[in-house]
């Protein structure tokens, strides 16, 4: 990968990383009912996916996934609902005081990885950059050397800001009012996301996300 063809790929991939979307809402309610340590295992969990969907995209599965209407839909479909339902939940739960206990790593870590993975909106993201920034004559894992850690770099950069961000607006929420606002806020953009993935349509190779 020649250097220019990297750096337009490392653009692409900021702005698709910190493009607010599920993973981010995540990650703030993370830094903000969560020790930071115990927060930074979600930004884990989304690293995790990340390495899989870019192995995966080398290997043209998620183009596979995308090109089947049934297996794209059904994926869409389960997304939505996940998606939503953490959104439902967060606002009953915004009124209630926080649980004094904090959560297991294994619990943080599955449910962000959950939250990563179901998201087909993250296929197109991944075919995007492979669609446009490989360079079909030369070996693909060539240029997965390049590729893979400029994207985990820019990922974990990220969603640690996103995670830092709710950390601090954790502590700034000292008041009760302020603290539901902002978790019904959160449990809004998580329904809002399920409703706008559930009608999205299917991601073309050849677009952005």
């Amino acid at each position: 990968m020649s250097f220019e063809a990297w750096t337009i790929f490392a653009l692409f991939w900021l702005v698709f990383v910190t493009t607010p979307g599920p993973n981010a809402v995540n990650c703030i309610s993370n830094g903000m009912s969560l020790p930071f340590a115990r927060a930074m295992v979600g930004v884990l969990a989304i690293l995790t996916q990340a390495c899989a969907f870019l192995v995966l995209s080398a290997l043209g599965v998620t183009a596979l996934i995308a090109t089947s209407p049934t297996a794209f839909f059904v994926a869409k479909l389960i997304g939505a609902g996940f998606l939503i339902y953490l959104g439902i939940r967060g606002w009953i739960n915004a009124s209630k005081p926080a649980p004094s206990e904090v959560r297991p790593a294994r619990q943080v870590y599955l449910h962000a990885l959950a939250v990563a993975t179901i998201n087909p909106k993250s296929v197109a993201g991944y075919l995007a950059a492979f669609s446009q920034f490989v360079q079909p004559d030369v070996p693909i894992w060539g240029q997965m050397t390049v590729i893979m850690p400029t994207a985990l770099a820019l990922t974990a950069l990220s969603y640690t800001g996103f995670t830092l961000l709710g950390a601090i607006m954790g502590r700034a929420a000292l008041g009760a009012v302020f603290n539901t606002t902002v978790r019904r806020v959160m449990a809004v953009c998580f329904v809002a996301y399920g409703v706008l993935l559930g009608a999205s349509g299917t991601p073309q190779t050849g677009g952005a996300r």
